[in-house]
């Protein structure tokens, strides 16, 4: 998706966008809400008539729980659940994103015990 042109990284936005809000499982609207953008510019992004700004792109990548470094590579980490976990858990209050940590936190202790047990 990503290509190396005259010595620059040139980046698909529009379609980047759209593969990790999907990936995220969110319809533009929502994103757009997210980020406190219009619906009509999500669209616009995502057809390549307009590129976000940086202040947008960071508020883009938040809400759908990636970097800005992960959004410039070629992997795909919208298809990761974890980060699709951590999108969830973006509106959340500091008291609740803790509480989902120690779930999280339970279940690898569980998960391991179950796991050694079947060897």
């Amino acid at each position: 998706m990503n290509e190396i042109q005259g010595g620059r990284l040139c980046v698909d936005y529009g379609q980047k966008i759209r593969e990790l809000r999907k990936g995220a499982g969110l319809s533009a609207n929502t994103l757009a809400k997210k980020v406190d953008l219009d619906p009509t510019t999500i669209y616009k992004m995502e057809a390549g008539v307009s590129k976000p700004s940086l202040d947008a792109l960071e508020r883009i990548c938040a809400a759908l729980g990636v970097t800005l470094a992960e959004f410039f590579t070629d992997e795909d980490p919208s298809k990761d659940e974890a980060h699709r976990l951590y999108a969830e858990c973006g509106d959340l209050p500091k008291e609740a994103v803790e509480r989902v940590a120690e779930l999280i936190a339970l279940y690898r202790i569980k998960y391991k015990v179950e796991k050694d047990s079947q060897k």
